[in-house]
């Protein structure tokens, strides 16, 4: 277990790097959050002192967050390739990576957007649950849903 000092506005991880690391807040405050299209942040979360901060779960994938410290900080960096912690924990990344991606499709991407990431996600699930649940999961009016749908469809 690796500890490095970070000043303040120091970023520690960038969106598009080699995703390997978990980062245990030991002092100071960091942040994760993503920059959507418009050039506007997007906070995922908050690390104080005793917090945990990472983007995905999943070992060796590409970041999607952006991490930086919000006071200077010490921080202790864990690997997450460890082979006990993936086997215990894979139901659990799972969840976590959906809702990060759920908060990220919520503040960041329109109607259309929403929906074909929902279809992607979960492609089995359209059909199986009422549309104004799937309206209310995607953060939308069923009017607003029923027009994303249109002009999806119409684009394919």
């Amino acid at each position: 277990m690796k500890e490095i000092t970070l000043k303040k506005g120091e970023i520690l991880q960038r969106s598009g790097e080699l995703n390997t690391k978990v980062y245990h807040v030991k002092s100071g405050l960091l942040r994760s959050y993503s920059i959507d299209k418009n050039g506007k942040e997007n906070i995922f979360m908050f690390a104080p002192e005793g917090w945990i901060i990472a983007d995905t779960c999943k070992p060796e994938s590409e970041a999607v967050l952006f991490i930086d410290a919000l006071e200077n900080s010490t921080v202790r960096i864990l690997p997450k390739d460890l082979e006990r912690e993936k086997q215990n924990i894979s139901a659990i990344t799972k969840r976590l990576n959906a809702l990060q991606n759920r908060i990220l499709m919520l503040t960041s991407t329109n109607a259309i957007e929403r929906y074909e990431q929902f279809i992607m996600e979960y492609p089995n699930i359209a059909q199986r649950v009422p549309q104004r649940m799937i309206a209310s999961y995607l953060g939308v009016t069923p009017e607003t849903l029923s027009a994303a749908k249109n002009k999806h469809y119409k684009k394919r």
